[in-house]
């Protein structure tokens, strides 16, 4: 029976009922779409071919029998979203995942998610905890105190399926995929829009929801960001770098930051100001700055932005072509798990690194302004 995936589809393709009526008329009436998700009646060929191609979905996968529920869905927002909004992007989630899922399980290289023995790590007050919960994961995974040279990967080797989508109003998701009564598998969702070092602290933000308990008195919103903070810059290693006080700082020592930490100028400012680095004077005094700069307004994308493509997941497109190249998938399949035509897929088999080729790349400035308490 078809009627969850169905569902899930035309919610996912951001259609109501009535929508998904108009694209199929006059095949197919209001009546019989919601028997077909109800599961009450089973559509034609003709139909199913139909619902197939207004849905940009395969038969086989509106004939699937694999079972998935979100569980503990939590969305960082940019704008408010409404519910349907939100079951869109639950949807588009669970579509991804589970074309990411059938590759693995293709070539059998499935990675489960290399949880730390000690997590969830408990917060009870949001700044120490955070940085402690923070530390305690870079300590189970081996990372030391180094900068992490590209989050999206580090997360997907340790068994996390990092996902990127089109929309403008989600900042990032994080959530648990359940399969059937198999052990849930963790999500984290971001924005494919967003500036990589967005996406990067959006990741760790997104992470810090995924490994604490944060007590119901605590901000856990403020706690993943204090999280997301500690994790990319660690206290020990900003010390080294800049100092434990400083009566005021250059934009270009913070740039020489942002460029060995992948972190943005506001998100080092906030971590000097945690750390006691900077008092509040030369934190107001940077962010007055900024807001001078348009920093702090959409796009927010400051000078000296690393890659726009950096922080893109990419292991659910090299899992396309490896299955493709050992034969496991047709270039038909492969161009609908990668969600581009056969032409597409064509040029990029013919052509790898054309899509760099143009990519845009944020000049250069060389800041000279210092912000001081004075």
């Amino acid at each position: 029976m078809i009627g969850q995936r169905l569902k899930l589809a035309r919610t996912a393709a951001g259609l109501s009922l009535r929508d998904l009526v108009d694209k199929l008329a006059p095949k197919v009436s209001a009546q019989a779409l919601s028997k077909y998700e109800r599961d009450e009646m089973m559509p034609s060929s003709g139909v199913l071919i139909a619902l197939c191609d207004a849905l940009a979905v395969s038969e086989d996968y509106l004939l699937g029998e694999r079972d998935m529920t979100l569980e503990g869905v939590e969305f960082r927002k940019k704008d408010q979203m409404s519910r349907r909004e939100e079951a869109q992007v639950e949807a588009r989630v669970l579509h991804l995942f589970e074309r990411y899922m059938t590759l693995e399980e293709l070539l059998g290289l499935s990675i489960d998610w290399d949880e730390p023995r000690e997590a969830p790590y408990p917060v009870i007050k949001e700044d120490a905890d955070a940085d402690r919960a923070a530390r305690s994961l870079r300590q189970a995974w081996g990372l030391g105190l180094d900068p992490i040279p590209n989050l999206a990967e580090l997360l997907e080797e340790r068994g996390i399926k990092v996902l990127a989508i089109d929309d403008e109003k989600m900042d990032g998701l994080t959530a648990r995929v359940r399969r059937g009564s198999g052990k849930p598998a963790p999500v984290i969702v971001i924005n494919k829009k967003d500036w990589s070092e967005r996406k990067r602290f959006n990741l760790a933000h997104e992470l810090g929801h995924m490994v604490m308990e944060v007590d119901p008195a605590v901000n856990a919103e403020k706690a993943a960001h204090r999280f997301a903070g500690a994790f990319l810059m660690p206290a020990e290693s900003l010390w080294n770098e800049v100092g434990r006080h400083r009566t005021s700082i250059s934009l270009a020592e913070i740039h020489r930051l942002k460029k060995l930490f992948g972190a943005s100028f506001q998100a080092i400012t906030y971590r000097c100001k945690d750390l006691g680095i900077i008092n509040g004077s030369v934190f107001g005094a940077l962010f007055d700055l900024y807001e001078a700069k348009g920093w702090r307004r959409p796009p927010y994308e400051e000078f000296g932005a690393i890659d726009p493509d950096h922080e893109e997941p990419r292991r659910y497109e090299r899992l396309c072509f490896r299955a493709l190249s050992e034969g496991a998938i047709s270039e038909p399949k492969a161009a609908e798990l990668l969600g581009i035509s056969v032409r597409a897929l064509n040029q990029k088999l013919d052509n790898p690194g054309a899509d760099d080729i143009d990519a845009p790349h944020s000049a250069m400035v060389r800041p000279d302004v210092s912000a001081s308490n004075g």
